[in-house]
């Protein structure tokens, strides 16, 4: 199965739509599940 992963530009869509307060429950549902499809950020060691 392939894995499906939300672009950066997506991804900064979403996080706006979220943080807005005018945003209904159905877009922030849309949007959170596009954010948990981002790959995540791994940490950087030295």
């Amino acid at each position: 199965m392939a894995r499906k992963v939300t672009s950066k530009k997506v991804a900064k869509k979403a996080s706006s739509l979220l943080r807005n307060k005018r945003t209904t429950k159905k877009t922030k549902s849309v949007a959170g599940s596009a954010l948990s499809q981002r790959e995540k950020r791994k940490k950087r060691t030295k």
